[in-house]
């Protein structure tokens, strides 16, 4: 089977973000840098959590686990052994996966509604784990870890908030390719077959147990390093930082942005860092209350997520522009890979 590819007005379009991408720590403020910083942190942790929920089939509402894991042993490297910081970004990664795999063994007894469950007890122990006195010497406790941000290195003319922004676009750039070319063949193929017809999966000789827990631990791997650089760009990792709220928010974070959809990551993102600020900025006696009215108004008027209403616009536009005819979309058409969830169009 042939893989899909760009055509030249995505690589325009990928090539014109990019160069915007580079432009904006120049003309906005540092606070603003840092939003921006952290929203691609959440987008890293998005793609993840929608490999193993949008692609794969299976829920969590755990994943701020993983998240606190990559973001403590960052802070743990660079606080207690002096590791500089761009090397604790692979570790935590490497830590994560090992402890998704291992998670998502016992998990492949579970399904659905029970997995969800699982792993929300995961998510709501974790603060009460890190807080635990036997490993207090390495977590802080409940005061957590304060780490120091890094400098950007020597001549370039950059202040400490535009490099950490730069450093987190690379890993960006990094994981999204990455996933791209493991979803568009095989792996992708075979995660969404153990979704849709997990028995049919198995009569074609794909091999479930390894793919559900391998997915689980390229998840936490994401999620992870997600983590690491969240910390490091706002200093601090405290047990409360990763309460079960987190969970919730990535999982939010997936659907606002589309399930199956790699672009929708970034959607995501930008509603978990800013609309809880825009709700704050509504109403300061009930921000949540705004937050909750937000939500329920995007899932009502877009039920597949921003990325499915664009995709849903772009094909509209182009049947009225009769440039082509709008068919059941080939993936070497699409702008990322977006793949059907239980036999419907994703979007």
């Amino acid at each position: 089977m042939v893989k899909p590819t760009l055509t030249p007005t995505q690589i325009g379009g990928m090539l014109l973000l990019a160069a915007l991408a580079c432009i904006l720590p120049f003309v906005l403020s540092n606070y603003q840098v840092f939003q921006l910083t952290m929203a691609l942190s959440y987008a890293i942790a998005l793609l993840g959590l929608n490999m193993l929920t949008g692609y794969n089939g299976q829920i969590s509402l755990g994943h701020g686990a993983f998240f606190a894991i990559g973001a403590y042993t960052a802070a743990i490297l660079m606080d207690k052994a002096n590791w500089p910081y761009w090397a604790t970004i692979p570790v935590a990664g490497l830590v994560c996966l090992l402890a998704g795999f291992l998670f998502g063994l016992p998990a492949l007894r579970l399904e659905g509604l029970y997995l969800a469950l699982a792993t929300f007890a995961l998510g709501v122990a974790m603060p009460q784990i890190l807080k635990y006195k036997g490993i207090e010497h390495w977590t802080g406790g409940s005061m957590g870890v304060v780490i120091l941000k890094p400098e950007p290195p020597a001549g370039l003319p950059l202040n400490q908030d535009q490099w950490l922004y730069f450093f987190t676009l690379f890993w960006v750039v990094v994981l999204f390719v990455a996933a791209w070319n493991i979803l568009r063949g095989r792996v992708g193929r075979a995660l969404v077959a153990i979704r849709d017809h997990p028995i049919a999966a198995e009569t074609m000789g794909i091999n479930t147990a390894i793919y559900k827990s391998l997915t689980f631990g390229v998840s936490a791997l994401y999620t992870g390093i997600a983590g690491a650089l969240a910390a490091i760009g706002v200093q601090f990792a405290s047990p409360d930082s990763f309460n079960v709220f987190l969970s919730l928010s990535l999982l939010v974070g997936v659907v606002v942005g589309g399930l199956a959809s790699i672009s929708g990551a970034f959607y995501g993102a930008l509603f978990i860092q800013f609309v809880p600020n825009v709700a704050d900025h509504i109403s300061k006696a009930a921000p949540w209350a705004i937050y909750g009215v937000i939500l329920i108004a995007i899932m009502y008027l877009m039920p597949s997520g921003v990325a499915g209403l664009l995709r849903r616009a772009r094909a509209r536009f182009a049947g009225k522009a009769g440039n082509r005819v709008v068919a059941p979309a080939a993936p070497a058409a699409r702008d990322d890979v977006q793949l059907p969830i239980s036999g419907k169009e994703a979007g």
